[in-house]
């Protein structure tokens, strides 16, 4: 395994490195990267862009607003907040949140912090949520990323994100800020977060169990990820897109995260379909979009269809029952 130091705290760019790292650096290695970003809201791949953020306030504060490669939910970041990514060959053929994240816990409890796993990707303490998880897997690779909040503004959070009521009620929670918390309130030691960041990258090369030995990235690698953030991060169609209006459209909550569909319907037929949500699955949905254009909007059509899917593989543990929910 080997880290990459990066100094950036562009989301843009960030991002940008963590796809180049997962796509075009050695399929063989392992990679650990920490870093941080100005304040910004990461948008889930999934996501409707516009239902998650307050552009006033994004407006008033200069947030950027950028969507990651991975799915899950929108989160805030600001520089009290610490990112880790792991790059490195899917051994686990999906989605394994655990693989990932207990290494992070033992090394947190080395600072004196009560971490454990907590719901489907979230890291918790007494409860309280401080790090959000998302992977995303490419030919035979996992990209797995989380937060740690370790001093964030955590009323800014509330202020910027749109949550939806039915998050709050499934979860039996009242508010953003009553169920997060920064992990420096229980250091042990306090320390600074480069402080920090330094002492856990070398203790996450202790839980690997191997010497720490760092890639420096090349000028030509630093070039390819500045044409991507050029491309991708930077672009209003890769950040927002377009948010079309539906003929129907419907979002439930389920296990999986929150899953919506909207269609279009012309003479009977599917013409448009768009999914949206914070699920997370190892393939993209819009291979399932493509599948349902042009059916009939007929349960039994649909169902059939489906039957050559996976739902699995696109959005966790969804079954087909619940899927259909969301278009009847």
């Amino acid at each position: 395994m080997k880290y990459i130091t990066n100094q950036s705290t562009d989301p843009r760019y960030n991002l940008a490195l963590e796809e180049y790292t997962l796509k075009h650096l050695d399929p063989k290695e392992s990679y650990v990267i920490l870093w941080q970003n100005e304040p910004s809201i990461i948008i889930g791949r999934n996501q409707n862009t516009v239902e998650q953020i307050n552009p006033e306030a994004v407006k008033k504060y200069g947030i950027h607003v950028v969507r990651r490669m991975t799915g899950g939910g929108a989160v805030y970041h600001d520089l009290g907040n610490l990112n880790f990514t792991y790059v490195m060959e899917d051994e686990e053929g999906g989605i394994n949140f655990r693989k990932f994240t207990e290494p992070v816990i033992r090394a947190l409890r080395k600072f004196g912090v009560p971490a454990e796993f907590n719901s489907r990707n979230d890291l918790a303490i007494e409860g309280k949520k401080f790090s959000g998880n998302a992977q995303f897997v490419h030919k035979g690779k996992v990209l797995h990323h989380g937060t740690i909040l370790f001093d964030s503004d955590l009323d800014r959070v509330q202020e910027v994100l749109k949550v939806k009521e039915n998050k709050f009620k499934s979860k039996g929670v009242q508010s953003v800020r009553s169920r997060v918390t920064n992990i420096s309130e229980y250091l042990e030691k306090r320390s600074t977060i480069e402080e920090f960041k330094e002492l856990l990258l070398h203790y996450l090369f202790e839980e690997a169990g191997e010497p720490m030995e760092e890639y420096v990235l090349t000028d030509e690698d630093k070039a390819t990820i500045q044409k991507m953030m050029d491309e991708r991060y930077s672009k209003w169609e890769w950040n927002y897109g377009s948010s079309p209006s539906f003929d129907v459209r419907k979002s439930e909550r389920f296990a999986c995260g929150e899953v919506e569909v909207g269609v279009n319907v012309k003479k009977g037929r599917i013409e448009a379909c768009k999914i949206y949500g914070d699920f997370f699955g190892s393939e993209d949905v819009a291979e399932i979009e493509k599948k349902l254009i042009g059916l009939r909007y007929d349960e039994d059509e649909i169902r059939t269809a489906l039957q050559e899917l996976n739902l699995k593989a696109y959005f966790g543990p969804l079954t087909e029952d619940e899927f259909m929910m969301c278009l009847f």
